[in-house]
């Protein structure tokens, strides 16, 4: 189990629509030198749903595939859960995070990120952790740019 915490200048709600409800339309334009696509498997975004998230030769594996389990839009949070690609199966045996985006003192929110893997046996290391928080980092502050360029998006 990991726990991270982001700083953003974006205001909550905008930041988890755009990084959460809605990630399987602008992830890849915002960071497509790591994802080529996203695709809503089944279910149409709600709690159920299951999205295909397709790598770049940047990454070591070609996709993931994750659950949403929960998602509540008054309290900007959310948990998935990773159901095939990935590292599961090599590194991970199971893995699932927790995020909600709080308000921040004075302006912006804190993204607060809460992992909780089974690693498999001798595979995984504090090195993945590590490298984890920094995808997540990656992907919050892809969406905060996009966020900051244009100020109408997700208001």
């Amino acid at each position: 189990m990991w726990f991270h915490e982001i700083e953003s200048p974006v205001e909550p709600a905008r930041l988890f629509k755009a990084s959460m409800v809605d990630w399987h339309n602008i992830g890849p334009k915002v960071m497509p030198e790591i994802i080529t696509s996203v695709a809503l498997v089944s279910g149409d975004g709600t709690a159920g749903s299951i999205r295909q998230i397709n790598f770049t030769s940047a990454m070591p594996y070609t996709y993931m595939k994750d659950r949403l389990d929960f998602i509540d839009h008054e309290q900007l949070e959310c948990k998935s859960t990773l159901v095939e690609g990935g590292d599961l199966g090599k590194k991970l045996e199971t893995a699932s995070f927790h995020f909600k985006f709080v308000p921040a003192a004075g302006n912006g929110c804190v993204v607060k990120v809460e992992a909780t893997c089974k690693a498999i046996p001798g595979a995984a290391s504090e090195k993945d952790a590590a490298e984890a928080k920094e995808s997540v980092t990656a992907l919050i502050k892809a969406a905060e740019a996009h966020l900051l360029a244009n100020p109408a998006a997700y208001a």
